[in-house]
Parts: structure tokens; C-alpha cells; sequence
């Protein structure tokens, strides 16, 4: 080990976390991405060579590979109290008169420090020696969850403090998920045909309950740091202490205040109810607290809130309208959801006459009907969506609403998902979801058609010369020629309508051309839900044909390795929509490959484990993970990450977590070592 490398790790570590700094607390990054990671790289490449020199908190140890096997269950060394509310002025004026009673103040004003109340999930962090050991949730308040693995991964969270204290010390704040985040989170949902999240709030609390760090990391969480707990107070105040927080390179919302006295929180509330709008996150009110420590001791707390806080809740954005329909619309993926048309009203600066109802089980669970005079707000202050309806008010021949059982656009039937929750039309041809499914065709991992892009996409479909997969083998070149097209382009001065001329020849040539990629290339690009590049060739090499694909049995296609539960139902799904059988014929019929040409599979996906769904959990002492499921492959079976009622065995080694609590309660078989190394030899 020499000197100099020890020397450039400490140098790379320090640059690192200078710029995690910037970017993700200060919002002000010195530097690009590229030549962020370049910082990175090279401190990782070094680290491989000098094993020795990785300490637990090098940036490059952030992002853990492995699944975390459940979370446990710690305790809070000084329980997360919740907070009081108040939700006007004469209520927020009524706690001030009672701090100001129970600390003998008498109408002498006191400071308090107002900060803006995080939309997200509560969390605690345990520093020992200025070095991150422990992350936790708030849970109900004296016992929380373990979430450091997916803490660690949090970048605005410092692994080691600057010049902080020394000894054990607790640091409390919020983990949240900003507005952009956020939508680009359900982006990436939509496209993956998921269920989108409700709100920011709700999605960071999913994303820390994750048991993946590595996916946790690309969520782009933020935190901000608002306490600490310690055996003694590091500062005399709540504001120095903010400052020092700050100072030690911990994430602080910078809008916080300090106000003395009621006049000033008053107003500093009133401010921020129409400013919050402003914030790159959701904010629902401002946390009031007593800045002197040594008054907040005095004051004390009840069984449930501390005296020397409170909540102000700013006022809901709410309005009154009638709900005049109840209608579905079909997306991009193929979902189905119901929305509601209104009587148009004015809302936090906008006239609303569509608000969103989620799906068919929120409609029941609020019993909201046609001709219903209803409650809605904009979610986030941005999305409309109906509360629930006012009973008093309801029409007498209102009757509950059904979903519909076919889709709007198409008529085809709808399939519900495994979650029971969101309703799908399987028709890939369906007009709602045909612009993006041939966008998805034609790319370069699907059918790699070169030229068939968004700006061609839409006056094909404009002008009616493609309405499913097949008809684009039978496009003419001299039509594409003709045909005017305005690119897509961010600069304005190029994204001027054209002809295609050449360029339309060649893309003919393109969609030629294509009709000989191997067949995992179309089963990809017919876009089956759940199927990706690795399943579509897997399901080619296995099933050699598109008939074998499509003709292929629920057990046939469980049975095959790397094809869950989730992924054979969707490709059943598929099969069994009558459009999807025609659209294949109509591909075949046009010459397209149906065959594939990888080498058939050594071992055939059968065996006398055949069916039977594994979960692995604790330390496996008599063989490694990998050698398990590798067996258990052999033999016909499938190794899957979570416990379900489909799981047929739990084999269960040292330090088994919450796999086998549920194992347990769904009265699932577990297996130790012994066992379950019997029931190998034995099959």
C-alpha cells in the first residue's frame, strides 16, 4: 500500500463530499455530472486495489447491490412524540397563551423558531464519533424500523459529520421526496405499466420501506435535519443548534425563523400559506417550536405531544361542485382509469372541470356517484381530485357506480391486474396505446426500425396508414416520400415541417429489414406487460416459436426459469386477448420471423421440482445462496425474493427475519438446511 494512494482516497473522499454538499443541500453544484463521476469512479477504482483503505463511510459505499432480508424492529432511546395542531390564527395565538402560562412568563413574549412542516416520512439518524451507524423510522413513535441500508444511499445524508460532536448522538428530521422527483418517479411507473403514486409523501415512504437499496438510490430522496437528541444539550437554543446542524454539513431547510413572539408566527404562517407554492417540495403548515432548550424542559410534554410545539396546519385548498359523470379514460400503457367531469369552479388559481378518482376501489371506498355535489382539492396544490362526496346533498335516484368492463376506445375486454387494483385493455393494437407501443416497436432493443420516430410516428397515425404492427410492412416507400413531417426538435428555428423524401425510403427499407431479427426481438417489441429484453429471450430460446410462446400453459410458463408468476399471468393475458391472435397473423402474413434462432436450453424447464416457488432467507451455513437456487433451478423449481401464497417452501438459515414471520402466518412450509438438503437428494 503506498502512502500516495491513502493520500488521493482522503483527497477524492473530501472532493466527493464537498460536492454532494452543493448539489444535493446547497442546490448549488460547482461542477457537471460527468465530472462528478469521474471523482467517483476513480475513488472506487483505487479503493479495488487497496481493499484495506474502504472505511464504512467512503462515498463509494453508499449504494449497497444486495436485497435487504426485511427490516427489524429498534427502539427509540427518547420516543418520536407527535405534534399538536392548530389550524388558525386564535388557535395558534391560544398556544402561545399556554407556553407563555406554563413557563410563568406572564405577557412577557417569547421566541419561537418556525420551520416549514415536511411533506414525507419521519426519520432518526444515530452518529457515533461522527459517523452514520444507524437509520431509522419514526414507526409509532418508541419503536421504528432499521432502514440504514436504504439511508446510506440517501445523498443529501452525510455517512460522517463535519466537526461534529463526539460520542453518540441522535439527529432527527424528515425524508422526503421533491415535486420533480416525483413526477419523474410515476414517469418511470407509467412506462413500466405500474400503478402511479398518489403523492410525494407516500412515495417516499414506499421507496424507504423498499427492500432493494440500489433502487432506493435512484429514487433521488432528499432529507432535512431539524434535532437533536443527545445526553446534553450541544446548544443553549433551537437556532444555534439549526446553525450547528448546518455547520456539521447536515441537510437544513433555509427557510426557517426565528419569531418573537404570537404577532410574528402569525405572520410568518400567514406568508408561507400563500409562498409554499414556491417550494420544490410539499409543505402542509409550519412546525413551531420554543427555541430556549432550558424553557422547553420546563415546559414538558403530555403523553402525546410536547408543550413546547405545535403544527400549524395551513388552510386546505378545497372547493364545492357537482360531479356530473363519472368516466373512464384508457392511457398510454393500456390502464383504465375512471375521472370525474364537473360543473367547472375556481380553485387555487385555476377553473376545474376534470378531477382524478385513482381507480374503481377509491370510487367505492368514498361511494362517490354521478350527480353528487362533492369535495375537491389539488393534491400537491397541482393535481384536482374528489375528497368525497357531500351526503346531505346527494340526488335521491343517485345509484353507485360499476366500472366498466370493456375498454372505452377499443371495446376489448379488461383484465384486472394481480393487485386487483388497476384495470388494463391487453390490445396492443387499441388506438389509446398504439402511438407509444409503436414507438416501443420500432426502437433500436426492439425492432431496431431506424427513422421510425415520434415526429413519423404521429402523421401515420394522423393520417390513418397504420393502425397496428402489421400494417407497417405495408407501407410503400414512394408513400413516405410524400409525406410532411415536422421534427420534434427543442430549437425552434429547425422544427419546421419537411418532406421525407430520402429518408422515407430508407425507413421503408428499415421496416424491411426488420422482418428478420430474431424472434426474442418481436416478442419484446409487441410490448407484453412485465417483459423485458431478458424475459423476451427467455421465453424464445424456451418455447422456439411465437405459437409456443402464445400457445404455452400458465404451469408451462411458471415453470420456465426466470418467468415468475407475475410475468407468466401477463404473457397469458396477452394470449388470450382474440386482437392480439390477429395482429400475430397479420406479422406472420407479412413475413416476419416467428422462430427463434439461439441454441436450445442444455435442460428443458421441467423437473421434479417443477412448479414449486423457493424463498431463501437467513445465513445458509452448509452452502452459499447462489448454489441453492442453482439446484433448485436443476431440479424444474423457482427461487423468488418475497413470501407470497404462491411460495411453496421457506428454507430458513441463521438470522432469519421477517420472511419467516410470514411464512409462518401464512402457515407456508419451511425447511432448515437438513431438511431442505433432503428434500434435494430426494428429488
Amino acid at each position: 500500500m503506498s502512502s500516495a494512494s491513502a493520500s488521493r482516497i482522503l483527497k477524492l473522499r473530501g472532493l466527493i463530499r464537498h460536492h454532494e454538499e452543493q448539489y444535493y443541500i446547497h442546490n448549488a453544484p460547482e461542477i457537471a455530472d460527468e465530472a462528478f463521476d469521474t471523482l467517483l469512479h476513480e475513488l472506487e477504482q483505487i479503493e479495488i486495489a487497496h481493499p484495506e483503505l474502504v472505511t464504512p463511510d467512503s462515498p463509494t459505499q453508499r449504494v449497497g447491490g444486495r436485497l435487504v432480508d426485511g427490516f427489524t424492529s429498534v427502539e427509540h432511546k427518547v420516543p418520536m412524540l407527535s405534534l399538536d395542531n392548530a389550524y388558525n390564527e386564535e388557535e395558534l395565538r391560544a398556544f402561545d397563551e399556554r407556553v407563555r402560562k406554563g413557563a410563568g412568563l406572564g405577557d412577557e413574549k417569547v421566541a419561537y423558531v418556525a420551520e416549514m412542516k415536511i411533506d414525507g416520512l419521519s426519520i432518526a439518524l444515530t452518529y457515533d464519533d461522527g459517523r452514520l451507524v444507524r437509520g431509522a423510522t419514526r414507526g409509532d413513535g418508541t419503536r421504528g424500523e432499521d432502514v440504514t441500508h436504504n439511508v446510506r444511499t440517501i445523498r443529501a445524508i452525510p455517512l460522517a459529520l463535519a466537526n461534529g460532536p463526539k460520542g453518540r448522538i441522535e439527529i432527527r428530521g424528515e425524508v422526503y421526496l421533491s415535486r420533480s422527483a416525483f413526477e419523474r418517479m410515476n414517469r418511470e411507473q407509467e412506462e413500466a405499466e405500474e400503478p402511479l403514486f398518489m403523492n410525494p409523501r407516500n412515495a417516499a415512504a414506499g421507496t424507504m420501506r423498499n427492500l432493494e437499496p440500489s433502487l432506493v438510490a435512484k429514487r433521488g430522496l432528499g432529507a432535512f435535519m431539524y434535532q437533536v437528541v443527545a445526553d446534553t444539550d450541544i446548544e443553549p437554543t433551537h437556532s444555534a443548534t439549526l446553525t450547528a446542524m448546518r455547520g456539521w454539513s447536515l441537510p437544513v431547510e433555509p427557510h426557517w425563523q426565528r419569531c418573537e413572539g404570537a404577532d410574528a408566527l402569525v405572520a410568518f404562517c400567514e406568508e408561507w400559506a400563500e409562498k409554499r407554492r414556491t417550494l420544490s417540495f410539499d409543505t402542509d403548515g409550519v412546525v413551531i417550536k420554543v427555541d430556549d432548550l432550558a424553557l422547553r424542559a420546563k415546559l414538558g410534554a403530555t403523553a402525546k405531544f410536547p408543550r413546547w410545539a405545535t403544527a400549524f396546519k395551513f388552510p386546505a385548498q378545497q372547493a364545492h361542485t357537482v360531479l356530473r359523470k363519472i368516466r373512464v379514460n384508457a392511457g398510454r400503457t393500456g390502464a383504465v382509469t375512471p375521472y370525474a367531469e364537473l360543473d367547472p369552479v375556481f380553485l387555487a388559481g385555476s377553473t376545474i372541470s376534470m378531477a382524478t378518482l385513482h381507480n374503481a376501489e377509491d370510487i367505492e371506498r368514498k361511494d362517490v356517484r354521478d350527480g353528487d355535489t362533492v369535495v375537491i382539492e389539488k393534491a400537491g396544490d397541482v393535481i384536482p381530485r374528489v375528497v368525497a362526496p357531500v351526503l346531505s346533498l346527494r340526488p335521491a335516484d343517485a345509484t353507485p357506480w360499476v366500472m366498466p368492463t370493456t375498454c372505452p376506445v377499443c371495446s376489448s375486454v379488461l383484465q384486472r391486474d394481480e393487485d386487483g387494483v388497476v384495470w388494463r385493455c391487453e390490445n396492443t393494437s387499441c388506438p389509446a396505446r398504439l402511438r407509444r407501443s409503436l414507438e416501443h416497436f420500432a426502437s433500436r432493443t426492439a425492432m431496431n426500425i431506424e427513422g421510425l420516430g415520434e415526429s413519423l410516428v404521429d402523421v401515420l397515425l394522423d393520417q390513418q396508414l397504420v393502425h397496428d404492427f402489421a400494417d407497417l410492412y405495408d407501407l410503400k416507400a414512394d408513400t413516405l416520400e410524400a409525406l410532411v413531417v415536422t421534427p420534434k426538435d427543442p430549437k425552434s428555428e429547425r422544427a419546421v415541417p419537411r418532406k421525407l423524401g430520402k429518408v422515407g425510403r430508407n425507413v421503408v427499407a428499415q421496416i424491411d429489414a426488420s422482418k428478420k431479427n430474431d424472434l426474442s426481438r418481436l416478442i419484446y417489441a409487441l410490448g407484453i406487460r412485465h417483459v423485458g429484453e431478458k424475459a423476451a429471450a427467455t421465453l424464445a430460446r424456451y418455447f422456439r416459436t411465437m405459437d409456443g410462446v402464445l400457445g404455452a400453459s400458465i404451469e408451462a410458463l411458471q415453470t420456465t426459469p426466470e418467468i415468475g408468476p407475475v410475468l407468466a399471468a401477463a404473457v397469458r393475458g396477452f394470449a388470450e386477448e382474440p386482437r392480439n391472435h390477429t395482429l400475430v397473423t397479420k406479422l406472420k402474413a407479412a413475413g416476419v420471423n416467428m422462430e427463434s434462432r439461439a441454441p436450445e436450453p442444455a435442460t428443458a424447464p421441467i423437473g421434479k421440482l417443477a412448479g414449486k416457488v423457493f424463498v431463501l432467507t437467513g445465513t445458509l451455513t452448509s452452502t452459499s445462496r447462489e448454489e441453492a437456487t442453482a439446484e433448485i433451478e436443476r431440479l424444474g423449481g423457482r427461487v423468488s425474493s418475497a413470501v407470497s401464497r404462491k411460495t411453496s417452501y421457506v428454507v430458513v438459515g441463521d438470522d432469519a427475519g421477517s420472511k419467516l414471520e410470514k411464512a409462518t402466518r401464512l402457515g407456508i412450509e419451511t425447511l432448515d438446511e437438513d431438511a431442505f438438503r433432503a428434500l434435494i437428494m430426494d428429488a
